[in-house]
Order: structure tokens, then sequence, then C-alpha cells
């Protein structure tokens, strides 16, 4: 059965923009040069802050090559694929290029909102035509459906390429029930950057970060003090940053992490329709906590 290798500081790789709101391909690569540098364990690509649904498929491919062509498998490397039609997502994992892909995240389907047979039926028809390692997604904010702790453990038993989720149902109780069943080869990754902290103490492998897109370095420390076991150092960094948690959410996501990474010189703060930039008065709350925390 296939293990799982996304453990530790994931990164929920944003997609930047030029001015003209063209892929900026420049600043996509010193994006994954910092991440390198600076302690991320994995990237994942061409998910929900990557912009996704608002990339061509010319522009999904190329963000691809370019990501694996930069990383030189000094990383792993997940990359989102999923959707509400099952048949058009089988479809696009039987005919995609996966080389230099290691694992495919896959989101619960949206708008449809399916009973929580449906959802089984969905992510095993996903895994039985994945070549590659699947790691579920569960974002009820975002699908309008919740993946249920019984349904998720039922998946990681039944199928062996299934080996995480990434979790944000904002419920440490469901984390922890899925915890307290699931085979030992599957793991929990937070979706959360707020409950990061929280859930890597109940026993999460770790997490796939928003925040992390701006402070690598910090968010991958706490949770490598985590599995030392050194918890009190690590809710010392966790606290350093719980109103920036909520800043870079509060105008949606990728808003407020584009806007940090802006105010720290890697991107120009632009988004695509849509989306829109955060709030002037969410900036300079997040560039007076940046002065304070003197990053």
């Amino acid at each position: 059965m296939a293990q799982n290798i996304f453990k530790g500081l994931g990164i929920a790789l944003i997609t930047p923009f030029t001015q003209d709101g063209e892929v900026d391909y420049k600043a996509l690569t010193r994006l994954v040069d910092y991440q390198i540098q600076n302690g991320a364990d994995f990237l994942c690509i061409l998910a929900t802050t990557g912009e996704t649904p608002c990339l061509s498929t010319d522009e999904k491919h190329k963000i691809k090559e370019l990501v694996i062509d930069r990383v030189r498998g000094r990383l792993p490397i997940l990359m989102g694929c999923g959707g509400n039609n099952t048949r058009a997502v089988v479809e696009e994992l039987r005919n995609t290029d996966l080389r230099g892909i290691d694992g495919v995240l896959s989101v619960c389907p949206y708008y449809n909102k399916p009973s929580q047979e449906g959802l089984y039926q969905h992510f095993r028809a996903i895994a039985e035509a994945s070549p590659l390692p699947v790691v579920l997604y569960n974002v009820p904010g975002r699908t309008g459906i919740n993946l249920k702790p019984e349904t998720t453990v039922r998946l990681a038993k039944d199928c062996a390429n299934i080996i995480a989720i990434k979790e944000a149902s904002g419920s440490l109780e469901q984390v922890d029930e899925i915890i307290k069943n699931k085979p030992e080869r599957f793991d929990v990754i937070s979706g959360d950057d707020a409950l990061t902290f929280s859930m890597v103490a109940s026993g999460a492998a770790g997490s796939i970060s928003v925040i992390g897109n701006a402070l690598p370095k910090e968010v991958s420390r706490m949770i490598r003090l985590e599995f030392k076991g050194e918890y009190e150092a690590a809710r010392i960094i966790h606290h350093r940053f719980t109103e920036l948690y909520s800043l870079l959410f509060v105008d949606g996501n990728p808003a407020g992490v584009k806007a940090l990474l802006h105010e720290m010189g890697f991107i120009e703060n632009v988004l695509r329709l849509p989306l829109v930039p955060t709030r002037i008065t969410t900036l300079q709350k997040m560039t007076e906590i940046l002065k304070t925390l003197k990053i």
C-alpha cells in the first residue's frame, strides 16, 4: 500500500500575475526558490490558493512544468486534480502527463452536494484511475459538503493509494475522530493555518499552508518543534501569527497572502476576477504586524 510522503510544511503555492494580468513566471520561479531555501517540505500546486479555476489549460501546463523543472526532485510535488464531474476528473487523470508529480490533491465535489455514499464512490473512482497517490481535500466552506470522518476512514481502509486528507473543516473534533480511527499508513494534514498548531499536536502529519508562501521558515520551525515534542516553543511561534491568520482570509484567499507577498517585494498585488485585492485597511494592519515581527 502507498505511504504518505507529504509531511511537514507544504506550501499551497500562489500564482503570481503581472500588472496586465498575465502569469508572472519570473516571480513564480523566485517564489519556488524561496520556499526551497526556507524550510518547505513539499509544494502543492494548481489548487485553491493558486487561483486554478481562473487559469487556462496552457497556463496550468506551463506552471506545472516550471515548478517541476525548478524543484528538480528536491521536494515532493502535490498537484490539484479534482472537480464535481467524476467522469471528467477520471479522464483528466488518465490523460495528463504526471511525470515529475508525486501525488494528486482531489477536492470534494462542489455545488452538486452528494451524499456520503456519493462522496465515497466519487473518490473511489478517482483512486482507481489515478496512477499516483491521492490526498483527499475536505473544505466544506468552499464545497458546501462535509466529508464525514467515517467516510474518510472508509476510503482510507478500502483504497490502497488514498494516503492522506487535507482537512479544512475547521473542526478539531472531526480531526480527532479521523486520527483515532484511521489506518496507520494514512495521515491527516492541516488545511487551516490557524489550526495547524492544534492539529499537529493532535497527531496531524503537517500542513498545506497559505501563510507559508510568505513565512515558510517560521511555520516550518513551528511544525518541526512540535514533531520533537517542544510544544511551548512551537506555541510561541503560533501566537506570534494569531492576528495575521485571520487577516489573511478576511477578504478571501489568496487576496491576503498576495498582499503580504507584495509588501515583502515578491509579487505584484494582482488577482483574477472574480477575486480582487484585499482592502487597504486590511493591508495596513498586515503591514504593521510585519514591522512588529521584523520580517
